[in-house]
C-alpha cells in the first residue's frame, strides 16, 4: 500500500546538483514574490528545493492551507 511519494533528502538527489527545472523556477519566484525576496542565479535542483520549503513555510497563504505541501510535489520531487 502507497502513502504517498516518498521525500527524499535534496543532498541524496543523484541530479540535485543539475540546474533548477522549469516549473522549480516558476513556483519558486511565485513563492519569492510573495514573500518580497529574490530569486538567486543559478540554483541547483536541491537548492530551489530547500528555498521553496523556507518560502512556504514563510507564506501566510500557504500556511493555513492543509495541503500547501502537496501543490509543489511534481516542482521539487525531480530526481
Amino acid at each position: 500500500m502507497s502513502h504517498g511519494p516518498v521525500e527524499k533528502d535534496p543532498e541524496e538527489w543523484t541530479t540535485g546538483d543539475e540546474p533548477m527545472t522549469a516549473p522549480q523556477e516558476s513556483y519558486l519566484r511565485t513563492l519569492a514574490r510573495e514573500a518580497g525576496r529574490e530569486v538567486p542565479e543559478g540554483l541547483s535542483k536541491a537548492d530551489a528545493s530547500r528555498m521553496i520549503d523556507e518560502l512556504q513555510q514563510d507564506s501566510e497563504r500557504l500556511r493555513d492551507a492543509p495541503s500547501a505541501r502537496d501543490q509543489d510535489t511534481n516542482a521539487r520531487r525531480t530526481t
